[in-house]
């Protein structure tokens, strides 16, 4: 399957990070994340409504866990060491769905109000599996469209979906606000902690086959980083074909399959792409050292 990539046009990539910047200047609603248009179909807007159910559409429930709600209603000033939210969007381990997998410790609850805000988006969640490990409960859900039960290949729904997961989790952890990158936006807490965005940026480019080439990004997160970076790498006529979007805590880690016409990217372009997005990363950070 391929990830869709017709984002040449600045103009849709440019409303969605304008509607993403005039959010971070308004108080989290606990009705809606997003008020404006991010031009998705079918649904339009990101609103989620915690306290409603979901009506069954998940073929399959794995608990391997203690229940989802168990700390619910603990306080969050009473915890001990805050574990690392971790959100990862797959496009390449199932043909057919987009996995998204959920990971706070064992603290997670409120998966249903998590799977009606992806219902809201026009999504049906096919398959779900909770299972615990060594490192938290983890909560896997599998996604399709709900107009034409495949997965999801647009990056503008894709961010879309990262960042309902998000404000949900924010919602009902608000522990995590400080853990989060987008807790300066949309959280309690903003994090304590700053990324020096050249210490934390991190772009690599291998040899994948003789079809590919395996893009690789690490970087400071934020609101719109999934479409500004393949909208970058589609600037420059180079093909993303599937990845994985993951975000840890303040980074966001990316792995994207990509190509030139069909075969793997040359070193010379393989220089040009990570340099351009090196330039694109960190260039926010210039910008506002030059005022």
């Amino acid at each position: 399957m391929k990830m869709a990539v017709a984002m040449a046009s600045s103009g849709t990539s440019f409303g969605f990070y304008t509607n993403l910047k005039a959010l971070e200047k308004q108080p989290i609603s606990r009705s809606c994340l997003l008020s404006g248009s991010f031009g998705l179909d079918p649904l339009q807007r990101l609103c989620i409504s915690p306290r409603t159910r979901l009506s069954s559409s998940i073929s399959t429930i794995v608990p391997e866990a203690s229940s989802a709600t168990a700390v619910e209603g603990e306080s969050y000033q009473d915890t001990d060491t805050v574990p690392t939210p971790k959100v990862i969007i797959d496009q390449d381990s199932d043909p057919d769905a987009t996995v998204v997998e959920i990971t706070f410790g064992d603290r997670l609850g409120a998966l249903l109000d998590t799977m009606n805000a992806l219902k809201n988006l026009g999504l049906n969640v096919v398959k779900a599996n909770v299972y615990l490990d060594s490192s938290g409960k983890h909560n896997k859900f599998a996604i399709t469209k709900a107009a034409t039960g495949r997965k999801v290949e647009d990056p503008e729904l894709l961010e879309a979906i990262r960042l309902t997961i998000i404000n949900n989790l924010l919602e009902y952890h608000p522990e995590s606000s400080a853990q989060l990158a987008m807790g300066a936006a949309f959280g309690v807490l903003p994090p304590t902690q700053k990324i020096d965005m050249d210490i934390a940026t991190h772009i690599n480019v291998y040899d994948d086959g003789p079809d590919q080439s395996l893009l690789s990004v690490e970087t400071a997160d934020r609101p719109g980083l999934l479409v500004d970076l393949v909208k970058n790498i589609t600037d420059i006529d180079i093909t993303v074909k599937s990845g994985e979007f993951d975000t840890e805590g303040l980074l966001a880690k990316a792995k994207f399959h990509v190509s030139y016409k069909g075969k793997p990217i040359s070193k010379p372009l393989q220089l040009v792409l990570a340099n351009s997005l090196r330039y694109f990363l960190r260039r926010p950070t210039t910008e506002e050292a030059s005022f």
